[in-house]
Protein backbone atom coordinates (compact mmCIF):
# COMPACT_ATOMS: atom_id res chain seq x y z
CA UNK A 1 0.00 0.00 0.00
CA UNK A 2 1.22 3.28 -0.53
CA UNK A 3 1.00 6.43 1.16
CA UNK A 4 -0.71 9.54 0.29
CA UNK A 5 -2.02 12.94 2.08
CA UNK A 6 -4.39 14.59 1.24
CA UNK A 7 -3.67 18.13 -0.05
CA UNK A 8 -4.52 20.88 2.55
CA UNK A 9 -6.03 18.24 5.27
CA UNK A 10 -4.95 15.89 8.15
CA UNK A 11 -5.84 13.07 6.33
CA UNK A 12 -3.71 10.46 4.93
CA UNK A 13 -4.66 7.65 3.06
CA UNK A 14 -3.11 4.00 1.64
CA UNK A 15 -3.83 2.75 -2.27
CA UNK A 16 -2.55 -0.71 -3.39
CA UNK A 17 -3.96 -0.36 -7.02
CA UNK A 18 -2.00 -3.18 -8.86
CA UNK A 19 -5.24 -5.15 -9.45
CA UNK A 20 -6.43 -2.59 -12.18
CA UNK A 21 -10.24 -3.63 -11.43
CA UNK A 22 -13.06 -2.42 -9.14
CA UNK A 23 -11.90 -0.24 -6.13
CA UNK A 24 -12.76 -1.62 -2.80
CA UNK A 25 -12.72 1.32 -0.22
CA UNK A 26 -11.93 0.31 3.83
CA UNK A 27 -12.88 2.21 6.95
CA UNK A 28 -11.51 1.49 10.66
CA UNK A 29 -12.88 1.19 13.66
CA UNK A 30 -12.57 3.65 16.83
CA UNK A 31 -9.02 3.97 18.33
CA UNK A 32 -7.49 1.90 15.64
CA UNK A 33 -6.23 2.54 12.10
CA UNK A 34 -6.29 1.18 8.46
CA UNK A 35 -3.90 -1.52 9.50
CA UNK A 36 -6.61 -3.13 11.38
CA UNK A 37 -7.57 -4.43 7.91
CA UNK A 38 -3.98 -5.84 7.17
CA UNK A 39 -5.07 -9.45 6.73
CA UNK A 40 -8.03 -8.28 3.91
CA UNK A 41 -5.10 -6.49 2.36
CA UNK A 42 -2.97 -9.11 2.09
CA UNK A 43 -5.82 -11.12 0.41
CA UNK A 44 -7.25 -8.84 -2.07
CA UNK A 45 -4.20 -7.44 -3.06
CA UNK A 46 -4.21 -8.42 -6.73
CA UNK A 47 -8.02 -9.01 -6.94
CA UNK A 48 -9.13 -5.50 -6.38
CA UNK A 49 -7.79 -1.94 -6.04
CA UNK A 50 -7.85 -1.28 -2.70
CA UNK A 51 -7.74 2.47 -0.65
CA UNK A 52 -7.28 2.75 2.78
CA UNK A 53 -8.06 5.75 5.47
CA UNK A 54 -7.02 6.59 8.89
CA UNK A 55 -9.77 8.50 9.50
CA UNK A 56 -9.82 12.04 11.56
CA UNK A 57 -7.42 12.26 14.51
CA UNK A 58 -6.08 8.34 13.81
CA UNK A 59 -3.49 6.88 12.39
CA UNK A 60 -1.51 9.14 10.79
CA UNK A 61 -4.40 11.59 9.92
CA UNK A 62 -3.54 13.94 12.85
CA UNK A 63 -1.72 17.16 11.45
CA UNK A 64 -5.32 19.22 12.29
CA UNK A 65 -6.14 22.51 12.08
CA UNK A 66 -8.80 24.45 13.42
CA UNK A 67 -12.01 23.78 11.76
CA UNK A 68 -11.43 20.01 11.00
CA UNK A 69 -13.92 18.12 11.92
CA UNK A 70 -15.44 14.55 10.84
CA UNK A 71 -18.47 15.95 9.35
CA UNK A 72 -15.93 17.02 6.57
CA UNK A 73 -14.59 13.29 6.19
CA UNK A 74 -16.98 12.09 2.89
CA UNK A 75 -16.03 15.41 0.89
CA UNK A 76 -12.43 14.55 1.35
CA UNK A 77 -12.81 11.14 0.69
CA UNK A 78 -14.80 12.48 -2.74
CA UNK A 79 -11.53 14.88 -3.06
CA UNK A 80 -9.51 11.66 -3.21
CA UNK A 81 -11.79 9.90 -5.43
CA UNK A 82 -11.13 12.43 -7.54
CA UNK A 83 -7.50 12.99 -7.60
CA UNK A 84 -7.04 9.26 -8.70
CA UNK A 85 -10.01 9.20 -11.10
CA UNK A 86 -12.27 6.87 -9.14
CA UNK A 87 -15.86 6.54 -10.35
CA UNK A 88 -17.34 3.89 -7.79
CA UNK A 89 -16.10 1.15 -5.03
CA UNK A 90 -17.27 -1.32 -3.09
CA UNK A 91 -17.33 0.29 0.76
CA UNK A 92 -16.18 -1.97 3.86
CA UNK A 93 -16.66 -0.60 6.94
CA UNK A 94 -16.12 -1.66 10.92
CA UNK A 95 -18.15 0.15 13.78
CA UNK A 96 -16.96 3.69 13.69
CA UNK A 97 -15.98 3.18 9.64
CA UNK A 98 -19.56 1.43 8.90
CA UNK A 99 -20.70 5.49 10.31
CA UNK A 100 -18.64 7.11 7.87
CA UNK A 101 -19.19 5.05 4.62
CA UNK A 102 -23.02 5.28 5.03
CA UNK A 103 -22.10 9.15 5.31
CA UNK A 104 -20.70 9.12 1.90
CA UNK A 105 -22.98 6.69 0.47
CA UNK A 106 -25.64 9.35 1.44
CA UNK A 107 -23.73 12.32 -0.17
CA UNK A 108 -22.47 10.47 -3.05
CA UNK A 109 -24.88 7.49 -3.86
CA UNK A 110 -24.03 7.22 -7.74
CA UNK A 111 -20.20 6.60 -6.89
CA UNK A 112 -21.31 3.38 -4.37
CA UNK A 113 -21.04 -0.17 -6.30
CA UNK A 114 -21.88 -1.49 -2.64
CA UNK A 115 -21.90 -1.11 1.56
CA UNK A 116 -20.94 -3.14 3.85
CA UNK A 117 -20.99 -2.91 7.86
CA UNK A 118 -19.62 -4.85 10.62
CA UNK A 119 -20.48 -3.71 14.03
CA UNK A 120 -22.37 -0.66 13.06
CA UNK A 121 -26.07 0.89 12.76
CA UNK A 122 -28.05 2.52 10.54
CA UNK A 123 -27.75 6.34 10.88
CA UNK A 124 -30.33 7.19 8.92
CA UNK A 125 -32.45 5.71 11.16
CA UNK A 126 -31.19 5.91 14.48
CA UNK A 127 -32.32 5.34 17.72
CA UNK A 128 -31.26 7.56 20.46
CA UNK A 129 -33.41 5.74 23.21
CA UNK A 130 -31.90 2.38 22.28
CA UNK A 131 -28.42 3.71 22.83
CA UNK A 132 -28.80 5.54 25.85
CA UNK A 133 -27.49 2.70 27.97
CA UNK A 134 -24.78 1.51 25.35
CA UNK A 135 -23.66 5.35 26.01
CA UNK A 136 -23.38 5.33 29.17
CA UNK A 137 -21.15 2.50 29.29
CA UNK A 138 -19.09 4.23 26.55
CA UNK A 139 -18.78 7.51 28.73
CA UNK A 140 -16.98 5.17 31.56
CA UNK A 141 -14.37 3.79 29.16
CA UNK A 142 -13.84 7.33 28.06
CA UNK A 143 -13.27 8.35 31.68
CA UNK A 144 -10.13 5.74 31.74
CA UNK A 145 -8.80 7.18 28.77
CA UNK A 146 -8.74 10.24 30.99
CA UNK A 147 -6.15 8.89 32.71
CA UNK A 148 -4.41 6.57 30.90
CA UNK A 149 -4.30 5.01 27.28
CA UNK A 150 -2.79 2.11 28.52
CA UNK A 151 -5.07 1.16 31.37
CA UNK A 152 -8.18 2.24 28.35
CA UNK A 153 -6.42 0.37 25.75
CA UNK A 154 -6.26 -2.74 27.85
CA UNK A 155 -9.78 -2.83 28.95
CA UNK A 156 -11.19 -1.54 25.07
CA UNK A 157 -9.16 -4.61 23.61
CA UNK A 158 -11.87 -7.07 25.25
CA UNK A 159 -14.80 -4.97 23.99
CA UNK A 160 -13.27 -5.09 20.34
CA UNK A 161 -12.16 -7.96 19.80
CA UNK A 162 -12.61 -11.95 21.08
CA UNK A 163 -9.38 -13.69 19.93
CA UNK A 164 -6.31 -13.24 21.57
CA UNK A 165 -4.53 -12.32 18.75
CA UNK A 166 -6.81 -9.90 17.62
CA UNK A 167 -7.47 -8.01 21.62
CA UNK A 168 -3.57 -8.10 21.18
CA UNK A 169 -3.35 -6.51 17.49
CA UNK A 170 -6.18 -3.82 18.71
CA UNK A 171 -4.37 -3.20 21.91
CA UNK A 172 -0.93 -2.52 20.25
CA UNK A 173 -2.91 0.37 17.72
CA UNK A 174 -5.18 1.82 20.30
CA UNK A 175 -1.72 2.56 22.19
CA UNK A 176 -1.30 5.47 19.92
CA UNK A 177 -4.24 7.04 19.96
CA UNK A 178 -3.81 10.34 21.46
CA UNK A 179 -6.34 11.59 23.86
CA UNK A 180 -7.05 14.84 21.89
CA UNK A 181 -8.74 13.08 19.02
CA UNK A 182 -11.55 12.04 21.58
CA UNK A 183 -13.06 15.59 20.47
CA UNK A 184 -13.43 14.96 17.09
CA UNK A 185 -15.45 12.00 18.15
CA UNK A 186 -18.09 13.75 19.86
CA UNK A 187 -19.12 15.30 16.78
CA UNK A 188 -20.49 12.13 15.31
CA UNK A 189 -24.32 12.64 15.99
CA UNK A 190 -23.92 15.35 13.36
CA UNK A 191 -23.93 12.65 10.81
CA UNK A 192 -26.72 10.62 12.26
CA UNK A 193 -30.34 10.92 10.90
CA UNK A 194 -29.50 14.15 8.81
CA UNK A 195 -30.62 12.43 5.97
CA UNK A 196 -34.16 10.63 4.89
CA UNK A 197 -34.23 6.87 4.32
CA UNK A 198 -34.38 6.26 0.99
CA UNK A 199 -34.21 3.32 -1.23
CA UNK A 200 -30.75 2.18 -1.90
CA UNK A 201 -29.91 1.47 -5.68
CA UNK A 202 -26.65 -0.79 -4.43
CA UNK A 203 -26.58 -3.51 -2.91
CA UNK A 204 -26.08 -3.82 1.44
CA UNK A 205 -24.52 -6.80 3.54
CA UNK A 206 -24.56 -5.50 7.48
CA UNK A 207 -23.11 -8.18 10.19
CA UNK A 208 -21.50 -8.46 13.38
CA UNK A 209 -19.51 -11.06 15.78
CA UNK A 210 -21.62 -13.49 17.67
CA UNK A 211 -19.94 -11.86 20.75
CA UNK A 212 -20.87 -8.51 20.07
CA UNK A 213 -22.36 -6.80 22.96
CA UNK A 214 -26.53 -8.42 22.35
CA UNK A 215 -27.46 -4.76 21.78
CA UNK A 216 -25.53 -4.61 18.24
CA UNK A 217 -27.03 -7.91 17.48
CA UNK A 218 -30.00 -6.95 17.56
CA UNK A 219 -29.56 -3.53 15.92
CA UNK A 220 -27.71 -5.80 12.75
CA UNK A 221 -30.79 -8.21 12.73
CA UNK A 222 -33.90 -5.18 12.83
CA UNK A 223 -31.91 -3.34 10.27
CA UNK A 224 -31.32 -6.20 7.87
CA UNK A 225 -35.13 -7.06 8.23
CA UNK A 226 -36.00 -3.48 7.40
CA UNK A 227 -33.93 -3.21 4.52
CA UNK A 228 -34.80 -6.71 3.14
CA UNK A 229 -30.74 -6.94 2.74
CA UNK A 230 -28.44 -9.94 3.66
CA UNK A 231 -26.94 -10.46 6.78
CA UNK A 232 -24.19 -12.48 8.43
CA UNK A 233 -23.50 -12.95 12.05
CA UNK A 234 -19.84 -14.58 12.24
CA UNK A 235 -19.17 -17.06 14.71
CA UNK A 236 -16.07 -17.20 16.95
CA UNK A 237 -15.92 -13.47 16.41
CA UNK A 238 -16.14 -10.04 18.79
CA UNK A 239 -17.17 -6.61 17.18
CA UNK A 240 -14.24 -6.52 14.95
CA UNK A 241 -14.98 -9.41 13.17
CA UNK A 242 -12.23 -8.98 10.56
CA UNK A 243 -9.89 -9.26 13.00
CA UNK A 244 -11.45 -11.88 14.42
CA UNK A 245 -11.87 -14.05 12.24
CA UNK A 246 -10.06 -12.72 8.90
CA UNK A 247 -10.34 -15.87 6.42
CA UNK A 248 -14.53 -15.97 7.21
CA UNK A 249 -14.38 -12.44 6.79
CA UNK A 250 -12.25 -12.26 3.31
CA UNK A 251 -14.68 -15.39 2.18
CA UNK A 252 -17.81 -13.16 2.63
CA UNK A 253 -16.60 -10.10 1.34
CA UNK A 254 -15.68 -12.14 -2.10
CA UNK A 255 -19.16 -13.63 -2.39
CA UNK A 256 -20.71 -10.45 -1.54
CA UNK A 257 -19.62 -8.65 -4.54
CA UNK A 258 -19.72 -11.86 -6.76
CA UNK A 259 -23.52 -11.07 -6.50
CA UNK A 260 -23.13 -7.57 -6.92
Amino acid sequence: MKQYKLENTPIVYYIDDTAGKDYVVFFHAAFVDHRMFEKQFQYFSGKYNLLAIDILGHGNSTETKIGDSVEKMSDWLNLIFEKHNITAAHFVGVSLGAVFIQDFANKYQNKILSLACFGGYDINNFDFKKQKSNSKNQMKMMFKAIFSIKWFAKANKKISAYTKAAQQDFYNMNLQFRKKSFKYLAKLQKLVNKFPKTQREYKLLVGCGEHDIPMEIEIVNTWAENEKCDKIIFQGAGHCVNMDRPKEFNACLESFWQKV
